[in-house]
């Protein structure tokens, strides 16, 4: 028998608060809902627990569409109507900006797009005995599927081709990313090398194997807004590439006017706003720390004739900021800004700055120690992950 609770806030993490005696996170609740509950974890302060029942549901539930929703651990909110799920990533977002970094910013509608069929980028799991899927929520059992509802249909098509025609004993991973041409990236140990026909005989442009090419092309392309993009299999991109070429343009607009103006971009992967940046800055400085992306940002620098924009081989850690920029953009990875980038950045500041973020948390945390130098113009939610829990963003920021 579980606890009924009323749902009252949305939390990061997919989770609803409710209250009883103390705090309790709340897996599969919409705010506004009454459930039943079964506690699962208890901690000091809080417990976390699962709905086992919905007894006045929210008239934004609706039915999940696909089969393997709850087990897989791939998404946690196909039950909320795309419109509330959107809201609660805003309150989300707000709530944390308030409470971990005193920011008020007005809420602006936000950045999103398709919500289905929009990933172009998959990273399957494979089983010990052979079976390819995504991992279970907190578990390393591979849950199967006939297709992702989240997957573009391009990708898939080749799992379902993958499935059939390839062997992938002794694999532990199979990423595909889909731009102009489908390239794959095998990670296992012992792989006969033979097998890799297979995968081209799937439709597979380019394979690589660990860390190095086993067949084709080393990547694959998309459109960047009229520039011409690639990533290697072993580089980060973003997934919804439609709302990526969005926000590329978004982030520009913002920006401008750019003549005259220099740009350090740190953490600039294969180029995403270094490439747009150069159009219409004067010199952009592209620094990266993966060896892959920076290969990568060259690469499209070469095929897209950009003269004025340097990569920069380096950790933006190790970077040292000798020269002082018109404009900064920032992209950092979960963990936000180190205590010695972030040093860096206030110690050389530029006009304005660009904060990507996929993190609310860390984003509070490192706008919190920005704003003694910068105005935060806005803050704005980026939906690159519909039906997950996942919340990314945009802050535009200004020198005093």
């Amino acid at each position: 028998m579980g606890v009924i609770l009323e749902s009252l806030t949305p939390a990061y993490g997919g989770y609803s608060v409710a209250r009883d005696e103390k705090v309790i996170l709340i897996k599969g609740a919409i705010p506004g809902e009454v459930v039943d509950v079964e506690i699962e974890e208890k901690k000091k302060d809080y417990s976390v627990g699962s709905v086992v029942g919905v007894i006045e549901p929210s008239e934004d539930r609706v039915e999940p569409p696909c089969p393997v929703f709850g087990r897989c651990g791939g998404c946690q909110l196909q039950f909320i109507r795309y419109e509330r799920q959107l809201s609660m990533k805003d309150e989300v977002l707000h709530d944390t900006l308030r409470r971990l970094g005193g920011i008020e910013v007005p809420s602006e509608p936000p950045l999103a797009a398709d919500q289905w069929h929009y990933r172009r980028r998959a990273q399957y799991k494979v089983s010990r005995s052979g079976e390819v899927g995504f991992f279970r929520a907190s578990s390393r059992d591979v849950i199967t599927f006939e297709e992702c509802p989240l997957m573009h249909d391009g990708i898939n098509a080749i799992l379902r081709e993958i499935k059939g025609k390839c062997d992938v004993r002794n694999l532990s991973d199979i990423h595909i990313a889909l731009g102009d041409t489908p390239v794959a990236l095998l990670k296992g140990r012992d792989y006969d090398s033979s097998l890799f026909e297979s995968f081209v005989e799937v439709g597979l442009s380019g394979i690589a194997y660990n860390d190095s090419i086993a067949y084709g092309g080393a990547f694959t392309g998309f459109d960047l807004n009229g520039l011409r993009y690639t990533v290697s299999p072993w580089s980060f991109f973003q997934a919804h590439w439609e709302l990526n070429r969005e926000v590329a343009r978004l982030l520009i607009e913002g920006l401008m006017p750019l003549e005259g103006k220099t740009v350090l971009d740190l953490y600039a992967g294969a180029g995403n706003f270094s490439l747009p940046a150069a159009a219409a800055a004067k010199e952009v400085v592209a620094v990266e720390g993966n060896p892959y992306a920076a290969e990568d940002a060259a690469r499209n620098l070469e095929l897209n004739a950009i003269r004025n924009c340097k990569i920069v081989r380096s950790s933006t850690e190790k970077y040292r900021i000798n020269r002082k920029f018109d404009v900064i953009i920032l992209d950092p990875p979960r963990p936000g800004l180190t205590s010695e980038v972030m040093k860096k950045i206030l110690e050389n500041p530029s006009g304005e700055i660009v904060y990507i973020s996929c993190n609310p948390a860390t984003l509070a945390r490192d706008l919190k120690k920005l704003k003694s130098t910068y105005d935060i113009r806005s803050v704005r939610q980026i939906d690159f992950f519909p039906n997950t829990f996942h919340i990314e963003s945009i802050a535009f920021l200004k020198m005093r």
